[in-house]
């Protein structure tokens, strides 16, 4: 009886633990899902599976939609969601292309939503971006909101 006790304690201690995201993420998880929550379906808010916002802002909805392996011409704007802007085509005056391949996970899963012409508004979760940890400028743990304006798809 004793041995099967000390081998269950034993086979509980060994059990995998979860691992505690660095300290920048924990610290503004809330404020950044409390955020990411709040945004109001009524004001065209949707929501998928794996926890990405976006909303058409504007766009007839009737050109090609790229797949998740093509490479895409667009124009962008990412923000943080106090606002400040991190990173912008629209300011360097000139659109970027992408294969989404090489791209985070919340832009891979949330282009392919569009039809070229449209122009859609993503919030990302950070687990979708950049993870815990980040990549210079992007802190770890941040939500990211991004514009985009897809423009074109490259031929196959």
């Amino acid at each position: 009886m004793m041995l099967a006790l000390a081998l269950a304690a034993l086979a509980a201690g060994l059990q995998a633990q979860p691992v505690a995201a660095p300290a920048t993420a924990v610290s503004n998880a809330d404020w950044h899902f409390r955020y990411l929550n709040g945004l109001d379906p009524a004001q065209g808010w949707r929501r998928t599976v794996s926890g990405l916002r976006y909303r058409k802002i504007s766009g007839a909805g009737r050109g090609s939609h790229p797949a998740p392996t093509d490479t895409v011409t667009i124009h962008y704007a990412g923000r943080f969601i106090d606002g400040t802007e991190f990173d912008s085509s629209v300011a360097r005056g000139e659109p970027a292309t992408f294969p989404l391949p090489q791209l985070i996970r919340g832009w891979q899963e949330g282009v392919p939503l569009m039809n070229v012409g449209d122009r859609y508004e993503f919030a990302i979760p950070y687990t979708l971006a950049y993870g815990p940890v980040g990549r210079d400028p992007i802190p770890g743990g941040a939500t990211l909101i991004f514009t985009i304006n897809l423009i074109g798809i490259a031929p196959r």
